[in-house]
């Protein structure tokens, strides 16, 4: 029979590495689903972005949980649940609605670029005396 004990305790021993390379991992994995769906590529390509992604967030859900177990409930903790089901969440959405995703990507893109034209022009009329 599989004993969990083990698996538990090196996840707590190893929480800052696990942690380490967890939560760069979701949120470049989640980047990367947000990416494609801006550029509006393939379903496919779109919903295998998102199932790796759902990988690293599953497992710091589990991280999280061996960590309730025994008691220690602390901001980290809640931390780390919210990033992995806000980056699940984004996955999904990804997945699920991608035309409505790619559209407040677009729209936001927009709108950061015609900011930064306007703050530039903004600049160059300034004179410094």
């Amino acid at each position: 029979m599989f004993d969990l004990t083990f698996l538990l305790e090196f996840s707590r021993a190893h929480c800052v590495a696990i942690c380490a390379g967890l939560v760069p991992l979701n949120l470049l994995l989640t980047l990367q689903t947000m990416i494609l769906t801006g550029l509006q590529r393939s379903q496919r390509q779109v919903r295998l972005a998102a199932v790796l992604a759902y990988i690293p967030a599953g497992v710091m859900v589990l991280h999280v949980w061996t960590w309730w177990m025994i008691g220690v409930v602390m901001a980290p903790t809640f931390i780390l649940l919210a990033l992995a089901c806000i980056c699940a969440g984004i996955n999904v959405w990804a997945s699920l609605s991608p035309e409505t995703m790619a559209s407040l990507l677009r729209g936001g893109w927009f709108w950061v670029m015609e900011h930064i034209r306007h703050s530039d022009k903004r600049r160059d009329s300034v004179v410094v005396s």
